[in-house]
């Protein structure tokens, strides 16, 4: 009995796992693509249609999917929708990373924006301690240090100078300010949950995303030309309310149930590796080899993790 509840629970760990790497693809993309349209178009603008996108995509797959809902069955229960100011919460964290995001690459490389993003799993394994209990281990520390170092070197560009002298851009200081809030999103989703299913809440929380979020920039929204928008904002907005949000949030949401909280953002480690590959695909070229022994670090702890990982 013992080993069947033992080869149960690793099998849900691969499931989380498997999630993040899925989670790690998605929201690469919103990097080189976000950089291509950040002067476009206004961030909160394109994070309400961006949610309003993403949560027609959700509310239609909890409606079809057998096992999206609570309990495995299909469809919202009256129980989803018990304390609605959790996803009201939830979506000003999230809304609010996405903002700070876009407004950060209207100056920042996506290669350095993706090296702050994996700064995320150390705040974050630093919040769940307190807010759910989750002690750091040593074996989860260690890597996470080395990760953090790997972002630092990519940075500030392998240049110490720079780092003893402060000297980060200010597109890359905005987003870290949004990261700290990612940061608190992932174990707030475990905080927060009440048996919902990953895809219920993933929908909930970018409907209520959609709704603060209009209210609060409405008047951006309307003076935005939609018909005079690049097509490239338009494939921007598709992918990211398919993948970077509806995706990547019930990923997030579907993991954040199995695995650990600094597990869970240990997978922002991939993000660097799918950014340089999205770059070569868009035809921006490779990083300067300076940072690529920071990018390296990244994917050493990223191994680390994974090669250490008994949950």
């Amino acid at each position: 009995m013992t080993a069947a509840i033992g080869m149960r629970g690793r099998a849900e760990a691969l499931k989380g796992h498997a999630a993040m790497l899925g989670f790690s693809a998605a929201v690469s993309g919103s990097f080189s693509l976000g950089a291509l349209v950040a002067n476009d178009i206004g961030p909160v603008p394109l994070t309400t249609v961006r949610f309003l996108c993403a949560a027609l995509v959700l509310a239609l797959l909890v409606a079809l999917l057998p096992g999206a809902g609570r309990a495995g069955r299909r469809g919202f229960a009256r129980a989803d929708l018990a304390a609605p100011w959790r996803y009201g919460l939830l979506a000003l964290l999230y809304g609010g990373y996405f903002v700070l995001m876009f407004e950060g690459l209207k100056t920042a490389h996506p290669l350095a924006a993706g090296a702050v993003f994996t700064l995320t799993p150390l705040m974050t394994a630093a919040l769940a301690w307190p807010m759910l209990g989750q002690r750091l281990r040593t074996a989860v520390a260690a890597p996470l240090a080395v990760g953090a170092a790997g972002a630092v070197w990519v940075i500030f560009r392998g240049d110490p100078g720079a780092l003893m002298r402060l000297e980060i851009g200010p597109g890359e200081a905005i987003y870290f300010l949004g990261c700290v809030l990612h940061a608190v999103y992932a174990p707030m989703l475990r905080l927060l949950n009440r048996g919902e299913s990953a895809l219920v809440t993933a929908a909930l929380v970018t409907a209520f995303g959609f709704v603060l979020f209009l209210a609060w920039g409405w008047a951006e929204v309307l003076a935005t030309d939609w018909a005079a928008l690049p097509a490239r904002v338009w494939v921007t907005l598709a992918y990211l309310a398919v993948f970077a949000t509806a995706f990547a949030a019930s990923a997030m949401q579907f993991a954040a149930q199995r695995l650990p909280a600094s597990k869970v953002m240990a997978y922002t480690y991939a993000t660097p590796v799918w950014i340089i590959l999205w770059e070569l695909a868009l035809g921006h070229g490779v990083p300067g080899w300076v940072v690529l022994p920071g990018v390296a670090l990244i994917v050493v702890a990223l191994l680390i993790l994974l090669r250490g990982d008994q949950a």
